[in-house]
C-alpha cells in the first residue's frame, strides 16, 4: 500500500513538472506548481528582485498542489467580470479544495478600483452561497491561500458579524504556529490597514506576539526588508528585532534594500547607530552604481534621521552633482532640503541648485522656491549670482506671498532676514497688527517657534533697518517667555557661567541668561568702563531689554559685552562656519550695541583647567575691545 501511494504522487509530481512552464506570470493567481523549494533546502530568489509588498511577496510563493489544474482552476484565472466567477457556483461545476477561497480572493482583485459594487456583491444571493461553501471547506485550504483569503474579505468589506469571517479568523488562530514567517507578517498588515474593527485588531495583537516569538526564521533578506516597511511600525519589539537581523544580513542587502530600510527607519524616526553605521559602510565600501531615485531617498533619509557620515554625504553630492542636468525642480527642492536637514554645504552643488531655478525662472513653482530658499538660509548659503537669484525670488513672492500659509509668509521673511535680502514691504506684510495678532498667546509648540521668527524679523526691522517706518510688533509682545529661559543646561554653558562668576567676583557686575526683546538669549552680559573694569549692570539703562532695569547712562567709553557660546550643533557638518540661524543672532547683537564674546566648542574643549578658562575669556574680552577701537 505505501509503495503505491509512492509510486502514485511520483506520476503526480512528474505531470505537475512538465506543466510549471505554462504557469501564469507573477502577480496572478497561482493554482498549480511544484515546490521544489519546500521539499528542499529553503533557497531564495536574488535579493535585488524582492518584491515590494507582502501581497507579491506571498503571491510568489511556489505552493505544493496536491492535484494538477483543472478547467474550474483555469476559469478563475481567466475571469475579468465578478459575474463570471459567481456564475461558477451553478451547472456543472464543482468548486472543491481551495476554489471557493480562489474565488473570493479573483472576487476582491476585480472590485479593487471599484468600491461601489462592493455592497451590491454582499447582498447577492451567490455571493452568500459562496461563503457557505467556503465555510464548509475552509479546514482544507492550504495556508498561503488562507493569509490572502482574510485579506480579501477585509477589504471586500464583511459585517464584524459574518459569521464566515469570523471562522477564518479561527481558522488562522488555530495555524498559527504552523503559517510561515511571511504568512504571519502578510497577515498582519492585512489586519493592521483594512480593518479597524475589535476582533480583527485582537487577532493582530496575537500575530505581532508570534512574529516577536518567531523573528529568527527570518533567513532572507527580501523578506526581511519587506517585514520591516510593512508591519515593522505596529510592534517596538518587533522592529527592534528586525533590526538585529538587518545587521545579521546587511551585506546581502543592494542598493535598494539598503534604500528601503533607511526609507522606513527615516518614516518612524527610528535613529538606529549601529544600524545605520553598517549601512553607510557598505554604501561608501562597495562599487553600487546608484540611480537618481535612489540617491534622493538616501539623501532625504540621512537627513530625516539628522546622521552625518563624511564619506557618504561626499558620494551623495557627487553622484547629485552629477545627474543635476535631468533632475526636476521638485527633485532640486527636495534635494536642497535633504542637505539642509544633514548640515552639509556642498558649494558646487548648492551653486548648481541656485543656477537651476535661474535656468528654469519661468517654469518653477513657488512652492519649489521656498524649499529652495529655506535650504539656502539654514546654511547660510549666498550664490555667486546672488542679484539675479534674489531678484528672481522678490519677482516671484511679490504678488504670491499673501496667498501662502501664515506661518510659510512668516518662515519666507525670516529667510531672507537671515540672507539679509528682506525689503521692507516684506517686512511689513508679517508684522501688520491684523497678521500677527494670530500669533499671540499660541500655545502649540510650532505657533511659538513661528512667533520666535516673528521676534527675529522685528529685530531685523529694528536693527538692520534704520529707514523702516513700521509697524512694529507692540511692547507686550516682545517681553521674555517663561519658556525662553527654561532650557536644559549643557556642560558648556555650566562651565561657561561657572569660569565667568570666578572672574567677576560679585555677582551685580554680570548677568546670565539675558533674554533680549530681540528674540535672543544671552549666556552672559558685563559691562567694562574704559579703564576695563567691571560696572555693575543695574545701575545703568539697558536698551536691549524689554523691561530696562537701571535709570542711569553708561559713562563714557564704557562697553557692553555679551558672551555666545557656540555648541556643536550650531555649526555646518565638519565645519567652523554657524548656521544661518545663529549667523543672524550675532548679527542683531552686535548691531544692538554690544561687544561679542564668542566661545565655540571647539575651543573650549582644548582648556583643561580652571586657570586656562579663566586666562581664555580674559583674552576674548580684550581681543574685542582691542578690535572695537580699532575700528
Amino acid at each position: 500500500m505505501a509503495a503505491h501511494l509512492v509510486k502514485r504522487c511520483t506520476c503526480l509530481l512528474r505531470e505537475a513538472a512538465r506543466q510549471a512552464p505554462a504557469m501564469a506570470p507573477v502577480g496572478r493567481l497561482r493554482l498549480a506548481r511544484v515546490a521544489h523549494k519546500t521539499l528542499t533546502s529553503s533557497a531564495t530568489s536574488p535579493i535585488s528582485h524582492f518584491p515590494g509588498s507582502l501581497v507579491e511577496l506571498v503571491e510568489k510563493e511556489q505552493a505544493f498542489t496536491p492535484y494538477i489544474e483543472n478547467q474550474v482552476d483555469h476559469l478563475i484565472k481567466k475571469a475579468t467580470r465578478p459575474e463570471e466567477l459567481l456564475e461558477l457556483l451553478g451547472g456543472s461545476h464543482h468548486l472543491a479544495n481551495n476554489h471557493a477561497a480562489l474565488v473570493l480572493i479573483r472576487l476582491s482583485h476585480l472590485l479593487s478600483e471599484k468600491p461601489e459594487d462592493k455592497a451590491l456583491l454582499i447582498q447577492d444571493a451567490r455571493f452568500q452561497q459562496l461563503l457557505c461553501v467556503l465555510s464548509s471547506q475552509i479546514t482544507s485550504v492550504w495556508h498561503g491561500t488562507l493569509s490572502r483569503l482574510l485579506r480579501s474579505l477585509y477589504a471586500l468589506g464583511l459585517p464584524r458579524t459574518s459569521k464566515e469571517l469570523q471562522s477564518v479568523e479561527q481558522e488562522v488562530r488555530w495555524r498559527m504556529r504552523k503559517l510561515k514567517y511571511k504568512h504571519l507578517a502578510f497577515l498582519a498588515d492585512s489586519c493592521a490597514t483594512l480593518s479597524q474593527e475589535q476582533h480583527s485588531q485582537e487577532l493582530l495583537t496575537e500575530l505581532l506576539m508570534h512574529l516577536e516569538r518567531r523573528w529568527t526564521e527570518i533567513e532572507d533578506g527580501r523578506t526581511l526588508v519587506t517585514i520591516m516597511m510593512k508591519v515593522g511600525h505596529l510592534s517596538e519589539p518587533l522592529m527592534n528585532r528586525l533590526e538585529d537581523k538587518c545587521l545579521e544580513l546587511v551585506e546581502q542587502f543592494g542598493p535598494d534594500e539598503l534604500r528601503k530600510v533607511l526609507v522606513t527607519l527615516a518614516a518612524q524616526s527610528r535613529r538606529s547607530v549601529p544600524l545605520l553605521r553598517a549601512i553607510s559602510y557598505h554604501l561608501v565600501q562597495k562599487p553600487f552604481s546608484l540611480t537618481k531615485s535612489v540617491l534622493l531617498d538616501l539623501a532625504y533619509a540621512y537627513g530625516k534621521l539628522g546622521f552625518h557620515q563624511t564619506q557618504v554625504s561626499q558620494r551623495l553630492a557627487a553622484d547629485l552633482l552629477s545627474l543635476m542636468p535631468s533632475l526636476t525642480s521638485g527633485e532640486v527642492a527636495r534635494c536642497a532640503k535633504s542637505f539642509a536637514l544633514l548640515k552639509w554645504l556642498n558649494l558646487p552643488l548648492y551653486e548648481a541648485f541656485a543656477q537651476h531655478v535661474l535656468n528654469r525662472a519661468q517654469d518653477i513653482t513657488v512652492p519649489h522656491l521656498c524649499s529652495i530658499l529655506l535650504a539656502f538660509a539654514r546654511l547660510n548659503f549666498h550664490p555667486d549670482q546672488e542679484d539675479q537669484f534674489f531678484s528672481l525670488v522678490h519677482e516671484k513672492l511679490g504678488s504670491e506671498l499673501p496667498d501662502l500659509e501664515p506661518a510659510l509668509q512668516v518662515d519666507l521673511v525670516w529667510a531672507l532676514c537671515v540672507l539679509q535680502q528682506a525689503r521692507e514691504a516684506e517686512l511689513q506684510a508679517v508684522l501688520h497688527p491684523e497678521f500677527h495678532i494670530q500669533f499671540l498667546g499660541c500655545k502649540s509648540q510650532k505657533d511659538q517657534n513661528t512667533f520666535q521668527k516673528l521676534l527675529h524679523i522685528n529685530a531685523t526691522a529694528l536693527l538692520e533697518h534704520p529707514e523702516y517706518s513700521g509697524p512694529l510688533l507692540p511692547a507686550s509682545a516682545v517681553a521674555p517667555r517663561p519658556s525662553a529661559l527654561d532650557r536644559k543646561v549643557t556642560p558648556l554653558q555650566k562651565e561657561l557661567q561657572e569660569t565667568l562668576k570666578g572672574l567677576l567676583g560679585s555677582a551685580d557686575r554680570g548677568s546670565f541668561e539675558v533674554a533680549t526683546q530681540y528674540g535672543w538669549v544671552l549666556d552672559a552680559e558685563v559691562l567694562l568702563d574704559s579703564d576695563g573694569q567691571f560696572l555693575p549692570l543695574r545701575d545703568f539703562v539697558a536698551p536691549h531689554l524689554a523691561q530696562p532695569t537701571g535709570s542711569q547712562p553708561p559713562p563714557a567709553g564704557a562697553k557692553r559685552l555679551a558672551f555666545l557660546r557656540w555648541e556643536f550643533p550650531n555649526f555646518n557638518s565638519r565645519s567652523k562656519d554657524l548656521l544661518g540661524r545663529f549667523v543672524l543672532a550675532r548679527r542683531h547683537i552686535l548691531a544692538a550695541g554690544f561687544l561679542v564674546v564668542d566661545v565655540p566648542f571647539y575651543e573650549w574643549l582644548e582648556l583643561k583647567s580652571e586657570w586656562q578658562k579663566g586666562a581664555y575669556l580674559k583674552d576674548k574680552m580684550r581681543k574685542a575691545v582691542a578690535e572695537d577701537l580699532a575700528k
